[in-house]
């Protein structure tokens, strides 16, 4: 039977600061608790089915702890990894980096994309959305523990890079075409966020501007969704780099 300090606990975790205090997160779903089972620290494991591995609980106490709308039979809350200080560009892989992305299912499916398209890190500017939130973490299913998030001072980040003659690309409303560009097989990808785009400090950084065409005669949309120019931008910069079978 869950104490109410635990169920109290669990609930404080949909808000950042608490997840910041207990350094810890929740997750929900057999699936995606079984995949950071295997990569990350597990604090407490409940389960509604006594053939699963965790605590069992009644439906009702899960639903007091859970924060999907239909629980499941399994939640997570895992320790939150340490953070890293800083992080330094890499000349010899390709980085995503987003500014300012605000969506948790935004943010959690970029995270996703890295997983895919084999995108190690991921950093973020201090005011994108946490990656800990539990929206995020739904939507990354599992990707959270693949994907190396780190939150730094993106123009310090990017002027770093530029230093080392790493290249820069950020996708802009203007800039050259996305698919007849010659892409770096590494280099820093910029995405912005939802509403206003990559901001000038950021803008400043860049050395290579991109834009995604529009191929609809009489376009209605002045923009893509952040995370679906991000899957079109990770797809090109794929596309050139021969992977060896």
């Amino acid at each position: 039977m869950l104490s109410k300090p635990t169920i109290s606990l669990i609930a404080s975790l949909a808000q950042k600061k608490y997840r910041d205090q207990h350094k810890l997160f929740v997750a929900e779903g057999q699936k995606l608790v079984a995949e950071l089972r295997a990569r990350m620290k597990p604090h407490a494991i409940y389960v509604t089915n006594s053939e699963a591995d965790g605590e069992l609980i009644s439906e009702a106490e899960m639903k007091k702890i859970s924060f999907l709308k239909t629980p499941s039979e399994v939640l997570g809350v895992f320790h939150i990894p340490p953070s890293e200080k800083s992080v330094a560009p890499s000349e010899n892989e390709l980085t995503l980096a987003l500014d300012g992305v605000q969506d948790p299912g935004n943010l959690g499916t970029i995270i996703r994309l890295c997983d895919w398209f084999g995108i190690d890190t991921l950093v973020c500017s201090p005011h994108t959305a946490d990656c800990y939130n539990p929206k995020v973490v739904q939507a990354t299913m599992g990707a959270i523990a693949h994907v190396r998030v780190v939150y730094a001072d993106l123009p310090d980040f990017l002027q770093k890079a530029k230093t080392k003659n790493i290249p820069v690309y950020g996708t802009f409303l203007e800039g050259k075409n996305i698919y007849s560009e010659q892409l770096s097989p590494a280099g820093v990808v910029v995405m912005g966020s939802e509403g206003q785009g990559i901001s000038p400090e950021v803008e400043k950084c860049v050395t290579h501007k991109l834009y995604i065409p529009s191929f609809a005669a009489n376009r209605s949309s002045e923009s893509l969704n952040v995370a679906t120019a991000a899957a079109i931008a990770c797809s090109e910069f794929r596309r050139e780099w021969k992977i060896e079978s």
